[in-house]
């Protein structure tokens, strides 16, 4: 097939889009998902950060004492007899 100057039709959408190249600009679902993806990936890694910090820094946490009954009885389930009796 002979064309002459003209380009083969499967080439003239090519042609257009080049010609037409006007910026569409970024699909405003993709903005949405990037500043939310975002927003969430900087609050997971504050929170690590955080976390991390609060590790080093803070001293660890006191235990509550055991009450002497509450040994008592511990011992007495066990079978050995309380100290004093």
């Amino acid at each position: 097939m002979d064309y002459g100057d003209d380009p083969p039709p499967s080439f003239d959408r090519v042609k257009s889009v080049v010609h037409n190249g006007e910026g569409k600009g970024f699909n405003p679902g993709l903005i949405v998902l990037l500043v939310v993806g975002g927003l969430l990936l900087t609050f997971l890694v504050g929170n690590y950060v955080l976390y991390m910090y609060a590790q080093k820094t803070l001293p660890p946490k006191k235990k509550k004492p055991v009450s002497k009954k509450k040994i008592k009885r511990e011992k007495l389930k066990q079978g050995v007899s309380a100290p004093g009796e």
